[in-house]
Parts: structure tokens; C-alpha cells; sequence
């Protein structure tokens, strides 16, 4: 398969940059993933780094170059994410949990595959015009589903993501068919709360990637202001699929027989892939609450 694919992060108004991206290939399959860790709890940028790490390992063990189902492993594979962080947050003996959202989709026997849970979203462009976006886990877009005469709430409120103590909600989708020229986009919410959705297909329709995403990113920080959110953009361009090719920021790089890549780096990850059972999840929510009881305890 070849695809082109442009990425990158800017930390906006804030003092931390939460976002974590990158993406894997082997010759005949891609991942691409984004994590917005979440504000207002702990170590934000840790969840979103330990879910790109979980991914990218499994992925690696797994695909012989491809992935046998995409459906079972982006299910599978969320989910191992949300029980590192919960293992991660037990064995630090957090008062809370570090929590993130997640977005990622994979590019394999020319078709995309893809999931998210909370409100890091996927666009895909097709012939200029929107085919396709995730609905946001958040009560905003909830309540638009619903219909009109809804109360406007806060867009910022998710009802899901990884590393809460309660098992995320997530969807799940494709494979959708993959036609020449099919621009797929990964971002956090500091790109499209600070644009609509017309600016962001019209630009990234309009013009090439090492173009059209810099663009994007540097018009959300203007409109996000001082105190503006990380903003973070993963996109790609379906070409052709014949041998296998990969476009990063103009550099090409061609991937051999049995070979595996990643932009994204080991770091927290202990490396082991053994999923946590629903037992040792409820264990180390209770050890999480039990902190949580001591500290108040104490404080009374």
C-alpha cells in the first residue's frame, strides 16, 4: 500500500502539551493513533502516552504484516490501553486516575478500520467534501442527537474515556473501502472546538497535507488565544495500493519484508501484554478507593 501522512503538535496557551501521536507500518498495514490526555486529573500526559505505547506494542507483536481481524484488535487493544493506565494510577497509589481519550484507525488490505472513545476525533475527506466524522462521547453531542429544544451544556464534558474507573464506552467502525486521493485526519478537540467543520475540510480538501495541517493548527492557536488548548493534528493521504510507501514531512521511506516502523517511543511502558482480567480491574479500582477513603479519613 502507499499513503502519505503529515503530523503535528503545538502546546497552544497551555503550560503542558497532554496530546501524544504517532502512528506504525509494516508493508501492508498502518496504525495511527492520537491521545488527548485529560485536564483536571492527574498526569494526563502519562495516560495518553501509556495508551499509545499499549497500542503500538500489541500491534507490533501482532501484525505478520497485517492484523488478522482490525475490528477484534482496535476492540482488544483500547481496552489493555484503559487497564495499564488503572494498573498505572493502583501501583502509584493515585488518589485518581490519569485519564485520556483516544482516537485510532488502521489502514490495511485497502481499507480503513477505526475507534475512539471521548471526543478526539477522525475526519475523512473524500472528493472535497466531508464523508464521514466521529460523534464526540460528550453530553454536547449527545444532546444535539437528540433534537432540537436541548439545553446548551458544556462541550468539554465527556461521559467516557480511558482510565476512569468505570469500563470505557467506545465505537467502533469500518472496514470502510479506501478510494485514490482519500485524505483521513486524527485531532484533538484544541483543533475543532476552535474551528468548524467546514474550515477543516475545506482546507485539508484544498491543499496538500505538509500544507493544509500546518494551516489547520496554526489557525486554531489564533483562534484559541493566550490561553488556547494543545492542539494536535495526524493525517494521511490514501495513494495507490501497490508496494508500500510511506511520505513523512517529505521524506520518503520504504518498508521491507517483515520490517516494522513507529514514530512512537517506548518510554513508560513496562513492555509486558498480558491483559489485566475484570478481577485484577475491580482490584485495583478498590485499592484506588481505598486511598481515596484514607485521605479523607485524615483529612477529617
Amino acid at each position: 500500500m502507499k499513503f502519505s501522512v503529515f503530523q503535528l503538535s503545538r502546546i497552544g496557551g497551555r503550560t503542558l502539551n497532554e496530546d501524544r501521536m504517532g502512528y506504525c507500518y509494516t508493508r501492508e498495514s498502518g496504525l495511527f493513533v492520537l491521545a488527548d490526555g485529560m485536564g483536571g486529573h492527574p498526569e494526563g500526559e502519562v495516560a495518553a502516552q501509556l495508551a499509545l505505547e499499549t497500542l503500538s506494542d500489541l500491534y507490533q507483536k501482532e501484525a505478520k504484516p497485517i492484523i488478522q481481524d482490525p475490528v477484534e484488535f482496535l476492540s482488544r487493544a483500547l481496552l489493555a490501553a484503559h487497564y495499564r493506565i488503572i494498573r498505572y494510577a493502583s501501583q502509584k497509589g493515585m488518589l485518581d486516575t490519569p485519564r485520556t481519550t483516544l482516537v485510532a484507525a488502521m489502514l490495511q488490505g485497502g481499507c480503513a478500520t477505526w475507534v475512539h472513545c471521548g471526543d478526539s476525533r477522525l475526519y475523512i475527506v473524500r472528493d472535497g467534501e466531508l464523508l464521514l466524522r466521529t460523534r464526540d462521547h460528550s453530553f454536547l453531542e449527545q444532546e444535539r442527537s437528540a433534537g432540537a429544544g436541548f439545553e446548551p451544556v458544556n462541550r468539554n464534558i465527556l461521559f467516557t474515556c480511558l482510565g476512569s474507573p468505570t469500563k470505557p464506552v467506545f465505537d467502533i467502525a469500518g472496514p470502510l473501502p479506501l478510494l485514490q486521493g482519500d485524505k483521513l485526519m486524527l485531532c484533538s478537540d484544541g483543533l475543532w472546538g476552535s474551528l468548524k467543520d467546514v474550515e477543516i475540510v475545506r482546507l485539508l480538501a484544498g491543499k496538500s497535507l505538509p500544507t493544509a495541517v500546518p494551516e489547520l493548527v496554526a489557525n486554531a492557536l489564533r483562534a484559541g488565544g493566550a490561553k488556547g488548548d494543545n492542539v494536535t493534528v495526524l493525517a494521511m493521504q490514501w495513494e495507490t495500493p501497490d508496494a508500500f510507501e510511506a511520505t513523512r514531512n517529505g521524506a520518503e521511506n520504504s518498508g521491507a519484508a517483515g520490517e516494522f516502523a513507529s514514530t512512537i517511543q517506548a518510554g513508560l511502558f513496562d513492555g509486558s501484554t498480558d491483559e489485566l482480567d475484570e478481577a485484577s480491574i475491580e482490584r485495583s479500582i478498590a485499592e484506588i478507593n481505598a486511598a481515596i477513603r484514607r485521605s479523607a479519613a485524615k483529612k477529617a
